[in-house]
């Protein structure tokens, strides 16, 4: 707690001392504009390869330039990111066999999977079936499901989320709140570290946190990835999910009990389990090749300008699509994230009109957030600034359109120092900080920040609370249900001035702002707290 403490007092001392008599005041119209527009048909759903994005891009660049920042990649406010359309389509069924018996699951139903290989066919004949846990490696917590096992050529079947989940117990894999090992990404990446064939993911609706519907999405779709052409690492053949149901069917055949496998894989010295089974089918696959863009920005720093504070938001959204039942089909995205681009283009105008920071300050704009963190996950892999020199990530993922909130819900709360800056700038508001409301979906690692956390540099992203000024916590958690239910996602996801209220949005853009301008003043480096999965990465690079 000693280290914190010094590390926010020298930080704001810098801030006091360095910052503008009159520091920049947010209203309503820094935000309205350019959230109407951006929302607006015009952009056509600002999806990737197409027109709207296009547009998109010549706008995100005009505001800058008009703004008078620099360029923020050599002499271009554009960082290309080449990607990768994989479209599979699967056989109909997977026959799973045993020395006794077969039975046949049907595809959509019984199991989801795809592949992120570029092959034109993919098949897999009698391949083995090994139960992995939780299919986890986390050499902190002394866990090691693939320990003594080889899976080179199987198929690995784990659980979906942590062996915390459901224990009640945070110093057990943080209980409750999902790290990165329970997310569904996690675990294609170590089966991929382990050579295996496939994974498939048992789905399970109350730790997945949403239903198998969702992944039904995936059957027979186009996946976005980045183009590794010149540079590919090995892939899984199959990537998917069963139903619960399913994998217990599968348990049956091999003669195992669902509920002893779970006791079993829930204990550190678990060790994973042939089950004695094996799976065939195949898959066509068709890759088309293109490149997206980000955009990018920067003010240089007055006396630390090789130290790098970036702000990001995505840009994208999902074009034109399925029609509602209004007929509408154009997917506007003006919360998720006309929202979040315009306040991002808002920070960079203030920053602009303030006193120059010590340290630069970045304005990234990032693609394809939507399709999987491809803009920002490009940028972290090919970064514009050393990540060493990065000093740390603000992410806007939407912003409040409520009204006033007493709170904001800080997503992955206990991750970073950035934090404790934040709760210092919510004290001279009269406001506080509030933990994710539902850490068990694992919203930490589903929006650009996470990328940034990845490669070691400590990120802040926060919601829109739910503690309404005037109509209290009860009305804030209808409206985020009521967004939830009627406007994520779907065309109606629209810029409606009777029904947004901006004003607490200008409080949570004013605390990005009063953060960002804290740190880029300081000389001090925020770090990860004790017990997060990513301070490892940071003080790796920062004893060098």
């Amino acid at each position: 707690m000693k280290r914190i403490n010094l590390f926010l007092l020298a930080s704001l001392l810098a801030w006091v001392a360095c910052s503008p008599e009159k520091p920049y005041q947010f209203q309503v119209s820094d935000l309205e504009p350019l959230i109407d527009s951006l929302s607006s048909d015009y952009f056509e759903g600002r999806m990737p390869f197409s027109e709207g994005e296009k547009k998109t891009i010549d706008f995100l660049v005009h505001e800058f330039e008009s703004y008078g920042l620099e360029p923020g990649n050599g002499d271009s406010y554009i960082q290309d990111v080449p990607l990768v359309s994989v479209f599979t389509e699967a056989a109909p069924s997977m026959e799973i066999k045993s020395s006794k018996e077969s039975l046949t699951l049907e595809g959509l139903k019984d199991y989801v999977f795809w592949t992120q290989r570029t092959d034109s066919a993919i098949a897999f004949q009698d391949a083995e079936l090994v139960f992995a846990g939780f299919g986890i490696v986390a050499p902190e917590y002394g866990w090691d499901d693939y320990k003594n096992i080889d899976v080179k050529g199987k198929i690995v079947v784990v659980l979906v989320n942590d062996p915390g989940f459901g224990t009640e117990d945070a110093s057990f894999f943080k209980g409750n709140t999902m790290t990165y090992y329970g997310r569904w990404t996690y675990k294609y990446e170590e089966a991929i570290r382990q050579g295996a064939l496939g994974c498939l993911i048992v789905h399970n609706t109350i730790p997945a946190g949403y239903g198998f519907n969702v992944i039904q999405n995936s059957w027979n779709a186009s996946k976005l990835y980045l183009d590794d052409r010149g540079k590919e690492g090995y892939k899984l053949a199959i990537e998917g999910w069963v139903t619960l149901p399913t994998a217990n069917k599968l348990f049956e055949m091999a003669g195992l009990n669902e509920r002893e496998l779970l006791a079993k894989a829930r204990k550190a010295d678990f060790e994973a389990i042939p089950l004695g089974l094996t799976a065939s089918s195949s898959m066509t696959v068709k890759a088309t090749y293109n490149a997206s863009k980000n955009v990018v920005a920067k003010i240089t720093g007055t006396e630390r300008p090789e130290e790098y504070v970036i702000y990001s938001a995505h840009w994208d959204h999902f074009g034109i699509g399925k029609p509602d039942e209004t007929g509408d089909s154009i997917y506007n995205g003006a919360l998720d994230n006309a929202s979040g681009t315009a306040a991002l283009l808002a920070l960079a105008k203030a920053f602009h009109e303030s006193k120059a920071p010590k340290r630069t300050v970045v304005f990234l704009a990032v693609t394809a957030e939507e399709q999987g963190l491809l803009g920002s996950a490009f940028y972290a892999q090919n970064p514009i600034y050393p990540v060493d020199k990065t000093v740390a990530n603000i992410n806007i993922d939407g912003v409040n359109p409520y009204g006033k909130m007493r709170d904001v819900s800080v997503i992955g709360k206990g991750q970073s120092e950035m934090e404790d800056l934040l709760e210092v700038e919510l004290e001279k508001q009269g406001r506080y900080a509030a933990p994710d409301p539902n850490p068990v979906a694992g919203y930490y690692f589903r929006s650009d920040h996470f990328n940034f956390a990845k490669v070691g540099v400590p990120a802040l992203y926060f919601q829109n609370g739910v503690d309404h000024e005037e109509k209290g916590k009860e009305y804030g958690m209808e409206m985020e249900d009521n967004y939830t239910m009627e406007y994520y996602h779907k065309p109606s996801d629209e810029y409606d001035p009777g029904r947004w209220n901006l004003e607490g949005a200008v409080d949570d853009v004013q605390l990005l702002y009063n953060v960002g301008q804290n740190i880029s003043n300081s000389i001090q480096w925020p770090n990860w707290k004790e017990g997060s999965e990513f301070k490892a990465i940071r003080d790796g690079y920062m004893k060098k």
